[in-house]
């Protein structure tokens, strides 16, 4: 039996995906590289790792086994390679951090220069919803979280990153020209929300509750993407956070919508559970914000204080 890492790593990946097309996309290979390797790896083998049926792969209970495996061969593998940069004094291992889906637009800024400077860190970054990031967070899954609404129920520490602003934005169809847009007017407004889960959500339905707005036509989708590319269309109207839609704003395909009480104005925060036994690697990142936080914000985050 001769079979190399990469072929574990591509039989790994297609296993994870159920699709050999998937895989060559996050392996950065072509399709047929990735058929290649598979049929290499399945003939040393005298039982079927995987069928395919409707042009649909099917991985064999002996499949999962020799899965199962890999993936511990390719983490031992990639112990050592971490061990062997750890003892050239360098930083290395995974660094993983949950989201919250607005926060896509700021964090990939706070840690840009910190990987960068590290190359033996591999980052590990998942964008989800709000109830999403508090349970990994407190299942201790990730290393950090940013999240603009703090989990009562843990024992957090926190540091402060930015303002996140949240106003009501339509798109370009939307013809205003009086004043402010009072809570009546805004009874008219078909009006999209994101999932149950967002503090998005939360904050928007807090918004109206506390205005007593009564609502004629009310849609949900499962993204802050999704939400633009309903309002550029002109489906409907939104509470969001101004972070996600720079380029729209400046070229005029949304308008923030002004009304009393908007914006709504809370904080993101960059926070990890007191009671974590802190890597060299979180220890360095915590060091990297502290010192780098205002001229990442003078750099990139300054357009924020024209809204």
């Amino acid at each position: 039996m001769n079979f190399t890492l990469h072929q574990l790593e591509v039989f790994n990946k297609i296993v994870d995906l159920k699709s050999v097309t998937k895989a060559s996309e996050e392996l950065f290979l072509t399709q047929p590289a990735v058929s290649i390797q598979l049929k290499k790896f399945q003939e040393q083998f005298k039982i079927p790792l995987f069928e395919v049926v409707s042009r649909k792969i099917f991985i064999t209970e002996f499949g999962e086994e020799i899965a199962t495996a890999a993936k511990a061969i390719l983490n031992q593998v990639e112990d050592i390679n971490y061990k062997a940069l750890a003892h050239q004094g360098e930083l290395a291992g995974k660094f993983k951090i949950a989201i919250v889906s607005t926060a896509k637009y700021a964090m990939p800024y706070f840690l840009t220069d910190f990987i960068k400077n590290n190359p033996g860190v591999d980052l590990v970054m998942d964008v989800t919803n709000k109830a999403e990031v508090v349970k990994a967070l407190e299942n201790n899954d990730v290393d950090f979280a940013m999240v603009s609404t703090l989990p009562k129920n843990l024992k957090i520490e926190t540091i402060p990153l930015m303002t996140n602003k949240l106003y009501l934005i339509g798109g370009k169809q939307f013809d205003f020209k009086k004043g402010n847009l009072s809570p009546k007017d805004m009874e008219q407004l078909p009006l999209i929300y994101r999932e149950q889960g967002s503090a998005t959500r939360y904050a928007m339905e807090r918004f109206i509750a506390s205005h007593k707005i009564s609502t004629y036509k009310k849609m949900e989708l499962t993204s802050n993407e999704a939400i633009k590319q309903a309002v550029l269309a002109g489906l409907g109207f939104s509470i969001m956070p101004l972070i996600g839609i720079k380029n729209e704003l400046q070229n005029g395909d949304l308008q923030v919508i002004p009304i009393k009480d908007l914006p709504m104005v809370s904080h993101w925060n960059l926070v990890w559970l007191s009671s974590k036994n802190m890597s060299y690697i979180s220890k360095a990142f915590i060091e990297h914000i502290n010192t780098n936080k205002a001229k990442i914000m003078k750099d990139h985050f300054e357009w924020f204080n024209a809204y």
